[in-house]
């Protein structure tokens, strides 16, 4: 379970296909040999297992599902993303519950600077747009943020400066495919709403 704080925005150094699957080598500030080797990491918002240490990188294995069902597959070497650990169930809670299972992809739809803050609107399938709520939560590549508005398959949120220079936000632009992770208790409500039926 994550909180979808990010603590680094680390670096692909290396990227291998193999037989529709991936390895990832990810360079990193975080301490990497305080990781246990099978630690999970969130590497922008999907949880992967560590197989491998570096001295300044971990390495994953990508499943073809994982793949299929993320962004993962547009990244090469030199790409940034977002990385956090684990929660520990002693620690405050300070995004919201995300689990590191992606739903679905979105695409940037546009970026529009307002002030000093970063409005980011977002095109997402038709199935996640019945998940998303005017100041609900998402995880967008990861990050735990509040959704501004909705509007059908659309939705915006406000990135303030801290966020952009902190994530890999600071380096997308118009087009670019987010993984997305919407709320895990809006999940539950649906799924028992639609089963009542």
């Amino acid at each position: 379970m994550f909180t979808g704080l990010i603590e680094d925005v680390g670096k692909i150094a290396a990227l291998r296909l193999r037989n529709g699957a991936a390895v990832l080598t990810v360079q990193t500030k975080l301490p990497v040999r305080k990781m246990a080797m099978g630690a999970s990491v969130a590497v922008n918002g999907a949880c992967l297992t560590v197989v491998k240490k570096l001295k300044n990188a971990f390495t994953v294995d990508v499943s073809p599902e994982t793949l299929a069902c993320t962004n993962l597959d547009t990244l090469k070497a030199g790409s940034l993303v977002n990385l956090e650990q684990p929660m520990r169930l002693n620690e405050r809670l300070g995004g919201h519950l995300v689990t590191g299972h992606v739903d679905g992809v979105g695409k940037i739809a546009g970026i529009e600077k307002q002030g000093e803050f970063t409005i980011f609107t977002f095109q997402v399938a038709k199935s996640l747009s019945s998940l998303l709520v005017s100041k609900g939560s998402v995880a967008v590549d990861g990050i735990s943020l509040t959704v501004n508005q909705c509007r059908p398959e659309r939705f915006s949120v406000a990135i303030i400066p801290f966020t952009l220079q902190h994530t890999n936000l600071q380096n997308r632009g118009v087009g670019d495919k987010v993984n997305l992770e919407t709320d895990l208790i809006g999940k539950y409500v649906q799924s028992f709403l639609v089963k009542r039926k």
